[in-house]
């Protein structure tokens, strides 16, 4: 008789952790990628492989721009609790470019704050835990006590503002258009990660 060995978010979690990149080796990675006309990812079209160059060129702008405002940085400075920003991402995702840089900031700003960063494909029995309405929509934020390794909470895969548009445009329209993914960044530039901040603030355990 076969059994099948069940393992808990929190097993997965550690068994991934030797396999997380830091942000600079991400970083690393995608420019890489990006130069070879290439993506993550077992799958490699021209498509991926463009949607990665330009990830690459935005995320290189908005690790220069990004600012986080004084009141925030107090809140984060404060923070006491090891935890771990465990985060499922593909370089050629349009949502990672702009958000993945802000907690790249946050974790910047407290010792105690450790981003760490996954692929999702290559975790797919993991992010299975994290499903956003049934889809493996990404990027996707596990907010992980690193004493305890209890999840405290979770974020993504947009910002809330441009989750409420994408859902109007979806009832609206049905599925998203290029046209629509490139107003979704225009919206991104103009709102320059305040909302992606603010939603993640609210996730961690700030007092």
């Amino acid at each position: 008789m076969e059994t099948t060995m069940y393992r808990t978010v929190q097993e997965l979690i550690q068994e991934s952790l030797p396999r997380t990149l830091s942000y600079k080796e991400y970083r690393a990675k995608v420019s890489e990628l990006a130069a070879e006309g290439k993506s993550t990812g077992p799958k490699q079209t021209e498509a991926l492989a463009n949607y990665t160059l330009l990830n690459d060129k935005r995320m290189r702008r908005f690790d220069k721009t990004l600012k986080i405002d004084a009141e925030s940085t107090a809140l984060i400075s404060a923070i006491e609790k090891k935890i771990t920003f465990l985060v499922l991402t593909e370089s050629w995702c349009g949502d990672a470019a702009p958000t993945l840089p802000v907690m790249n900031k946050i974790a910047d700003l407290n010792v105690n704050i450790s981003l760490k960063i996954l692929l999702r494909d290559e975790n797919l029995e993991l992010m299975g835990h994290f499903l956003t309405q049934g889809t493996l929509s990404i990027p996707k934020l596990i907010i992980i006590d690193e004493v305890t390794g209890e999840v405290l909470g979770d974020w993504g895969p947009r910002p809330s503002t441009a989750t409420e548009m994408v859902q109007e445009f979806k009832e609206s329209f049905g599925a998203l258009t290029s046209e629509f993914k490139q107003d979704l960044q225009v919206w991104y530039n103009k709102d320059k990660g305040i909302t992606t901040l603010r939603d993640i603030l609210a996730s961690l355990p700030l007092k």
